[in-house]
């Protein structure tokens, strides 16, 4: 039996053994767990502007911030496991489906459940480093009051605007890329039949499965996010950070 056929075999007996109450209530569960694991701490500290700055060299400064701290959380993100070999930004199986997950590895179907997170990871490293060209878009279009505001908000004030401004049209960049890997090996394929099979077997589910392009798309950009608010905080906190004499004169040696 090959790998497609197998994933969506173990997946379809493990939703008939998932009864609707365990079903009904995981996605909620799972939306609640996300919102948590975007916040950030609620005490985030601000940036004092340096005496003798100008606005128009902090401007400099903070955009070679950001460049910097985007190419090395993209870089990360895009290398060989950068998303699947680490659990604060792996993508999960969607949904009901994560519970079902658990269920299969008890009934010795582990390695179908790896297959199908693996591939949706993969999906998600391959696609990651298009979103450098809509970062530095972004970089050149911001001003000089939203640097200063920026640079003088808290420890993730930069990686808050880039979401603000950048989501969107990453998602939409992203999207198309990551279901293009994702259906060159059958996942997308596998998904849907495995919903089909689902809904029959417990019509409550039904409406309740996300589209797997979005929830890989979504998630991947979580970890984009996630990424970038570390390499901010690192650059303003953290002088061995500063790698440049730009971002030393703007944020201290």
């Amino acid at each position: 039996m090959n790998t497609r056929v197998s994933i969506v075999t173990g997946l379809a007996l493990s939703l008939t053994l998932l009864s609707p109450a365990q079903a009904g209530w995981d996605d909620p569960l799972k939306q609640g767990e996300k919102i948590l694991q975007q916040q950030t701490s609620s005490e985030s500290s601000s940036t004092a502007v340096p005496e003798g700055v100008d606005t128009a060299t902090l401007a400099k400064g903070l955009k070679e911030a950001l460049r910097v701290g985007g190419e090395r959380a993209i870089d990360r993100l895009a290398a060989n496991g950068g998303f699947a070999n680490h659990a604060d930004v792996r993508i999960p199986m969607p949904g009901m489906l994560e519970s079902v997950g658990g269920l299969m590895r008890n009934y010795g179907l582990g390695a179908q459940v790896d297959a199908f997170e693996a591939s949706m990871n993969s999906a998600a490293e391959q696609a990651i480093s298009e979103a450098t060209p809509i970062f530095m878009d972004t970089l050149e279009n911001m001003t000089l009051d939203d640097a200063r505001r920026i640079y003088s908000g808290g420890d993730t004030a930069a990686t808050d605007y880039f979401r603000d401004k950048t989501h969107d049209p990453l998602s939409a960049k992203l999207k198309p890329l990551i279901e293009q890997a994702m259906a060159s090996t059958g996942v997308i394929q596998a998904y849907q039949l495995l919903v089909s099979q689902a809904e029959e077997q417990v019509p409550m589910l039904q409406g309740m499965s996300p589209n797997l392009g979005n929830h890989v798309t979504e998630a991947a950009l979580d970890g984009l996010f996630l990424r970038l608010a570390q390499e901010e905080k690192k650059i303003r906190e953290n002088p061995v950070a500063r790698t440049t004499d730009l971002l030393k004169t703007v944020f201290g040696s």
